[in-house]
């Protein structure tokens, strides 16, 4: 694709300490989603995910299980990467941060970037490490002594480390996110960072010693330390990119159109990540978008309660493409939500299997059996209307992230083209007035197919199914399409 029109979309890279759950899937699928869009509108799209693959808590899992820690993470990313392809993810590269060749120079050139800068230096720290978040933290971050994410008591902590200027770009982090040089999304997040940062940011620990902590990327200048984990996972957004090659991929598509990332790690990509960028001499990410947390039917999801969702679990009984559809349409991105199967069975049932695949079935039967040859006259004036005011709202919503709202648009469209099937009695025009029929049926493909290109991002697979049944096989872009007619299966089967 030629294009002058680049978008770079990251999604955070999963710790692999543990296999996913349903919150894991959440954010990949809306990411993908605005990826597809993005395509749709003919920008040259790169997006990044991947797995972080270092750090104590990783290092003492993996010893306690027994097993070598390269296996262990090993199999973990590849669980990740079966996630991502079972719901059609369609990133363009895969980081794994214990990639040597790929992802280890670049962390090198940004820890050496910094250096030069006269942004690091050492210090013997006192303070408690939660190995849960692999942060420092502080008593103001702790409940009555513990670590309220994670109910455990933070470990106290006496050595030497590496230390960066984080403080040196209080001000000038400050003014990017005012200034809209780094949108933080959504407001609230943005509200609660400044906060953060108006109170003065601190220098932060950016090594550990050896000693204590081996299994991570080696400070190039220093073997007696290892790179603190934030240090070395936040330049994974660099490294798909080929930085430490200085490659065309990295000047094509730096700054990041947007970071996509869960509110508990926030304040390391909208500070530390950053004070980083800024040292280096980079340009800063241009949106950090930052979604909530998913309970599951109330209760926030724990393994001592045991209501862990797998995605895989939801997949094989209702499909990717209806997963999908639900994490997209179900819940505000941004905000807290709640899975629950009933509601997933609710939304397969309402929206797929009797509103969509029900809206398509009547428009492919009736046109099949009662046109011949194909159909491309322009829509009616009203249908034009209808179309144009819900593309115009689906396509605002798109490029504001907000993909609930864009479905509702395609819901509030389908719902436009029922009832022109109700009210016309279509079923019933062949045999009184056939012209109003081909002029209606006419009308219904132009509504059906701009549906199905609306959902190419959302349901890729359902919506090129839909276009075929319309004899459209090209869906790179929108556009003026001649209509034939053929019905199929079930596009959804019911669920009892």
């Amino acid at each position: 694709m030629t294009t002058n029109k680049t978008f770079y979309i990251t999604t955070a890279i999963d710790y692999v300490n543990g296999t996913p759950h349903i919150g894991h899937a959440f954010e990949k699928v809306h990411a993908d989603a605005i990826a597809r869009y993005f395509r749709l509108q003919e920008h040259r799209v790169f997006f990044a995910t991947g797995t972080d693959e270092h750090g104590a808590k990783i290092a003492r899992t993996a010893q306690q299980q027994k097993v070598d820690v390269n296996d262990f993470v090993d199999a973990n990313a590849k669980v990740f990467m079966d996630m991502d392809k079972q719901l059609d993810i369609s990133y363009d590269f895969f980081i794994r941060t214990s990639d040597k060749q790929k992802h280890w120079g670049c962390a090198s050139k940004m820890w050496n970037a910094l250096e030069q800068s006269g942004d690091l230096y050492k210090k013997t720290y006192t303070g408690f490490y939660c190995v849960g978040h692999e942060a420092y933290v502080t008593p103001k971050d702790l409940k009555d002594g513990v670590c309220e994410i994670h109910k455990t008591q933070p470990e106290r902590i006496q050595e030497e480390n590496y230390f960066f200027k984080l403080s040196r770009y209080t001000d000038r982090i400050k003014q990017a996110i005012t200034s809209g040089e780094m949108q933080i999304l959504p407001k609230e997040r943005e509200n609660e960072i400044m906060s953060f940062v108006n109170e003065g940011l601190v220098d932060v620990p950016f090594s550990r010693l050896k000693s204590s902590l081996q299994w991570g990327v080696p400070v190039p200048t220093d073997p007696d330390h290892t790179m603190y984990v934030w240090a070395d996972a936040l330049t994974n957004y660099l490294s798909v990119l080929d930085w430490a090659d200085d490659s065309e991929l990295f000047s094509a598509f730096w700054p990041a159109s947007v970071h996509i990332i869960g509110k508990d790690i926030l304040r390391f990509h909208a500070t530390i990540w950053p004070g980083m960028l800024l040292s280096a001499g980079l340009s800063l990410p241009k949106h950090i978008l930052t979604h909530g947390f998913l309970s599951v039917d109330g209760a926030k999801m724990s393994k001592s309660v045991g209501n862990i969702v797998s995605p895989f679990e939801v997949i094989e009984e209702y499909g990717a493409e209806a997963v999908r559809y639900y994490l997209l349409s179900e819940v505000p991105f941004t905000r807290d939500g709640d899975f629950s199967k009933e509601k997933l069975k609710a939304r397969y049932n309402g929206d797929l299997a009797f509103g969509l695949g029900n809206f398509i079935a009547r428009v492919t039967t009736l046109g099949e059996k009662h046109t011949s040859g194909k159909t491309h006259k322009d829509p009616s004036q009203e249908t034009q209307s209808m179309l144009s005011e819900h593309f115009e709202a689906y396509s605002q919503a798109m490029q504001q992230f907000h993909t609930n709202e864009a479905i509702a648009s395609i819901r509030a469209l389908m719902q436009f083209g029922d009832k022109k099937i109700n009210d016309t009695r279509l079923w019933e025009l062949p045999e009184k007035d056939n012209k109003t029929f081909v002029e209606e049926i006419n009308n219904l493909a132009h509504i059906a197919t701009t549906i199905a290109w609306m959902l190419l991002p959302i349901i890729p697979n359902t919506a090129q199914t839909i276009l075929k049944r319309f004899g459209i096989t090209d869906t790179s872009k929108k556009q003026h399409w001649e209509f034939s007619f053929q019905s199929g299966d079930p596009l959804f089967a019911h669920k009892h």
